[in-house]
C-alpha cells in the first residue's frame, strides 16, 4: 500500500497556492444581480460551439510527430528543454501575472478571407448573444454625455480622436479606454493593431486602421502587426475552446495573413514574453522514433494565462487527490455496481459509518460514489440526468456524518433541481440550503462563505455539470476547495464542453489520474433511451406511445421557422399538455434562416407581439441574460425603469442597467446548445435546418436533445447529416494540455 501526502506549498493569506492564477474581470464569476456582461459576440451566423473560423486547417493527428521540424521551431523545442533544465534565459518564460491583466478576448476573425492592400477601417458591428464569446463589450453606437465610471472625459476625447483619425468609429471610444486605459488614444497611434484588443475588429480592418493613421508607412511584415497578430490568432483559438495551438497551425494562420516569416514571428514572441512555447511528447499517434532519437516533439504555443490555469488547476487537483490515502497504487474506474479502483477501503470509526451511510444508499451506484469519497479528496463521477440523485446522496450522507457538504449546480434550474433531490434524499429542511450554484458560490452571495485563509468553509463539494466549468472558472473553484476537504466533479461527459477554453472535465477522465464512479442508473423514458443510443453513436427509433418523441420533416429553413413556431404556440401546449413559456427552442446558431434571431423575431410576434419600448423587449418577453461570458441566465423581463430593465431569472430578480441592455440581453424563446446546457424544460424543440448541418456534432445533438424532459421535438431539415454527425463526429476537439500536466504531476508523485 502506497501512500501519497499533498505536498503543494499553502499560505495563510488567502491565496490557494503558489500557482494562483489571477484571472481578468471578465473571467471572474459574479451576482447574478450586479455583474456585467463583457461579451459582445461575432458578427454572422456563428455556431454555439465557441466560434466560426479557425486559426487554420487542422493538422491531422501526428502531422507534427515523427517529422524534421523547421530550424527556428527546433530552436524553440531547445529552448524549452533548456528552460525545463533550469537553463534557459529569464526572458522566454514572462514572470507570472500579478494582477488582472490578462489580454482581452475577442471575437473569432474570417482567417481565411483574402488580404486586401487597403482594407477598409473597422466599423462597428451588431452584437449578438452568445454564452460561450469571450470578448469586452463595445461602446453603444451612440455618442455618450458623460465619460463612464473611471474614466477621465479627455481619456476618452483621445481615444475618439485617435480612433477617427484612422478611420474607425468613434463608438469604439470607451471600449478601447476599458481595453487599454487612459492612455489609449497615445497607445493606439503609437501601435495602431492594439485595435484588435476591441470586441468585433477584424484583422483586416486593424490593417485598415493602421493604414489611416500611418499612411504608407505600415506593411505586411511591421514587428507592430506581426506580434498583435499571434496573440490574436491565439485569443481566437481560445473562443474555440483551445488552450494553445500546435506550432504547423500558428504558422499556416499567420501565413494566411501574409505575415512573411511566420517562424520569426513566432520566435519573436516567445522572446518577448507575448506567448509562452510548451513541447509536448504524449499521445503522439503513429510516432516511431528511432533508438538514438528523442521523443517526438510537439510544439504548443498559448497565451500565459491559459497555460497558467492548467498548471493552477492540475496543482490544486494533486493537492486535493493526494489528501487522503488511495489505499492502493493505482486509480482508476469502478461501474457504478462497486467500488472505485484504487479508492481503498475506509478505516477505523470514520471508516465504519462512511460504510453505514454506503449501505443505506439509495442505489448500487450512490453506494460506489460514498465509499469513493470516503477515501478520496478528489473523485471523477460520470452520468446522465437521473445519475443526479448520486451525488446528491452523497451530499445527504455527508451531512448526516456531521461534514460541511454542499452540491453546487452550473445553473439556478440545476440548483432548484438539486435542491428537490436532497430534500427526498435526507438532506430535508437544509436540503435548499446545501444547494448553490457554482456562480453564487464563488461569489459568497450562497454556501457557507470563506473561511480567514480565503477558502471555502465546506469539508466537502459535490460539483454537477462539470463539463461546463472552463479553465479557468474550473481552476478558481478548485483553488477555493481547503485542504483535507473532498471534491467531486460530477457530470455528463456526452454533453459539449464549456464555453470558454478548456475542457477540464474531459481532460481529468482522461488522465484517469482519481478514482472514477461511472454510474449505472439509465435516464428513463423514450428520451432517455434516444439519448443513451445517441452518446455511444448510435441515432435509433424508440417507441413513444405517449408521443414523448416528436420528428417533424422539414424541406427549407423557411418551413423550419413556420412549424416550429406552429408546435410551440399550439402543437405542444395541446397535444402534450406543456404550455409555450415551459417549452424551450434550441437551434445550432445565432445566424442564418433558421438561427436563434429570426425564430426569436418569429415567435415573438406570435406569442408576444409589441413595439419593444424598453430597449427591443416588452413585458412578458422571454430573454436570455449574460452576465458573464460562458453564462446564460433564461429568465423573463417584468419591467423597466431608470433602473434598467427588471427581469425574473428562475424567481431571482435582475436589474440590468440601461447601458447594458443592448450587449447582455437577447430574447431567449430560441437558444444555442451551449446557451441551453445546464437546464431542462418539460419541452423542448430541436431545429436542424439544411444550413447548420456542418455545425452539427454527437455532443452537440445529445446536448440539445437531452434539454427535454416530457416531450422532444425534432424539426428535421438535416436529413441523413444528422445520423452521420451522431455516429462520426464526437465533438469538435481541442487542444489542451492539461491532460498532459495532470499525468506528469501522477509520476512525478507515484
Amino acid at each position: 500500500m502506497s501512500r501519497r501526502r499533498c505536498t503543494a506549498t499553502r499560505t495563510t493569506t488567502g491565496a490557494r497556492s503558489e500557482r494562483t492564477v489571477h484571472r481578468t474581470p471578465e473571467a471572474i464569476v459574479t451576482d447574478d444581480h450586479t455583474a456585467q456582461d463583457t461579451a459582445v459576440p461575432p458578427v454572422g451566423g456563428t455556431p454555439d460551439d465557441a466560434g466560426a473560423v479557425a486559426a487554420g486547417p487542422e493538422p491531422s493527428a501526428g502531422e507534427t510527430a515523427g517529422v524534421k521540424l523547421p530550424p527556428a521551431i527546433q530552436d524553440l523545442a531547445a529552448a524549452v528543454r533548456a528552460i525545463e533544465r533550469g537553463e534557459g534565459p529569464a526572458h522566454t518564460r514572462p514572470a507570472r501575472r500579478t494582477s488582472g491583466t490578462g489580454p482581452a478576448a475577442r471575437p473569432a476573425p474570417d482567417t481565411a478571407a483574402p488580404q486586401a492592400q487597403a482594407p477598409a477601417a473597422p466599423q462597428p458591428e451588431a452584437p449578438q448573444a452568445q454564452a460561450g464569446a469571450h470578448t469586452p463589450a463595445q461602446a453603444p453606437a451612440t455618442p455618450v454625455a458623460a465619460p463612464p465610471p473611471g474614466h477621465s472625459l479627455s481619456a476618452l476625447d483621445a481615444a475618439r480622436s485617435a480612433l477617427t483619425s484612422g478611420g474607425a468609429p468613434e463608438s469604439l471610444a470607451e471600449s478601447a479606454v476599458a481595453v487599454l486605459g487612459e492612455r489609449a488614444g497615445e497607445l493606439l497611434r503609437e501601435d495602431p493593431w492594439q485595435v484588435l484588443a476591441l470586441g468585433g475588429v477584424r484583422a483586416e480592418q486593424a490593417d485598415g486602421f493602421a493604414k489611416g493613421l500611418l499612411g504608407d508607412g505600415w506593411g505586411p511584415d511591421d514587428e507592430r502587426r506581426v506580434q498583435a497578430l499571434v496573440v490574436w490568432l491565439l485569443e481566437r483559438a481560445a473562443e474555440r475552446g483551445h488552450t494553445a495551438l500546435e506550432s504547423s497551425l500558428l504558422r499556416t494562420a499567420l501565413e494566411r495573413q501574409s505575415v512573411p516569416d511566420a517562424e520569426e514571428a513566432l520566435r519573436s514572441a516567445v522572446a518577448d514574453g507575448r506567448v509562452l512555447v510548451f513541447h509536448d511528447a504524449e499521445d503522439v499517434p503513429g510516432a516511431k522514433p528511432d533508438e538514438d532519437d528523442e521523443t517526438p516533439v510537439r510544439l504548443l504555443f498559448g497565451l500565459d494565462r491559459y497555460a497558467l490555469a492548467e498548471e493552477s488547476l492540475a496543482d490544486g487537483l494533486n493537492r486535493l487527490l493526494n489528501t487522503f490515502d488511495l489505499g492502493g497504487t493505482d486509480t482508476g474506474e469502478a461501474d457504478g455496481a462497486g467500488e472505485a479502483d484504487g479508492a481503498g477501503e475506509p478505516d477505523g470509526a470514520d471508516g465504519a459509518a462512511w460504510e453505514a451511510a454506503a449501505v443505506t444508499a439509495p442505489s448500487a451506484s450512490a453506494a460506489a460514489l460514498i465509499r469513493a469519497a470516503a477515501v478520496s479528496g478528489l473523485v471523477a463521477h460520470a452520468g446522465g440526468e437521473a445519475a443526479r440523485a448520486e451525488p446528491a446522496a452523497l451530499v445527504a450522507a455527508a451531512r448526516s456524518l456531521g461534514l460541511r457538504a454542499y452540491a453546487a449546480a452550473h445553473t439556478e434550474d440545476g440548483r432548484q433541481r438539486l435542491a428537490a433531490l436532497l430534500g427526498e434524499g435526507g438532506g430535508g429542511r437544509e436540503g435548499g440550503d446545501a444547494a448553490v450554484t457554482v456562480a453564487g458560490l464563488l461569489a459568497g452571495r450562497e454556501g457557507p462563505g470563506r473561511d480567514p485563509d480565503g477558502a471555502l468553509a465546506l469539508d466537502l463539494l459535490a460539483v454537477l455539470d462539470a463539463p461546463q466549468l472552463d479553465v479557468e472558472l474550473a481552476a478558481t473553484l478548485v483553488e477555493s476547495v481547503p485542504d483535507g476537504a473532498r471534491l467531486v466533479l460530477s457530470g455528463d461527459p456526452g454533453v459539449l464542453w464549456s464555453a470558454g477554453p478548456g475542457r477540464a472535465f474531459a481532460d481529468l477522465l482522461a488522465a484517469r489520474s482519481c478514482p472514477q464512479v461511472v454510474s449505472r442508473t439509465p435516464d428513463p423514458g423514450p428520451i432517455g433511451e434516444l439519448a443513451s443510443g445517441i452518446a455511444i453513436g448510435e441515432l435509433e427509433q424508440v417507441e413513444a406511445p405517449g408521443k414523448e418523441v416528436v420528428i417533424v420533416p422539414v424541406r427549407d429553413a423557411g418551413e423550419a421557422v413556420h412549424r416550429t413556431v406552429q408546435l410551440v404556440a399550439d402543437s405542444v401546449p395541446r397535444a402534450i399538455g406543456v404550455p409555450a413559456d415551459q417549452t424551450q427552442v434550441i437551434t445550432p446558431g445565432h445566424g442564418g434562416a433558421a438561427g436563434t434571431r429570426v425564430l426569436n423575431a418569429a415567435l415573438k410576434e406570435r406569442l408576444n407581439p409589441g413595439p419593444g419600448r424598453f430597449g427591443g423587449f416588452d413585458p412578458g418577453d422571454r430573454v436570455v441574460h449574460i452576465p458573464a461570458p460562458g453564462r446564460a441566465v433564461p429568465g423573463t423581463v417584468v419591467s423597466a425603469d431608470a433602473a434598467g430593465l427588471h427581469l425574473d431569472c428562475g424567481g431571482i430578480p435582475v436589474v440590468v442597467p440601461a447601458t447594458e441592455v443592448g450587449t447582455a440581453v437577447r430574447h431567449g424563446w430560441a437558444l444555442t446548445a451551449h446557451q441551453a446546457a445546464g437546464t431542462r424544460w418539460p419541452a423542448a424543440v430541436v431545429v436542424l435546418p439544411g444550413d447548420a448541418v456542418r455545425e452539427l456534432t454527437r455532443a452537440w445533438v445529445y446536448t440539445a436533445f437531452s434539454r427535454a424532459g416530457r416531450h422532444l421535438s425534432v424539426v428535421q431539415g438535416a436529413d441523413q447529416a444528422l445520423a452521420r454527425a451522431v455516429a462520426e463526429i464526437p465533438a469538435r476537439e481541442r487542444t489542451t494540455r492539461l491532460r498532459a500536466v495532470l499525468r506528469e504531476q501522477a509520476a512525478a508523485t507515484g
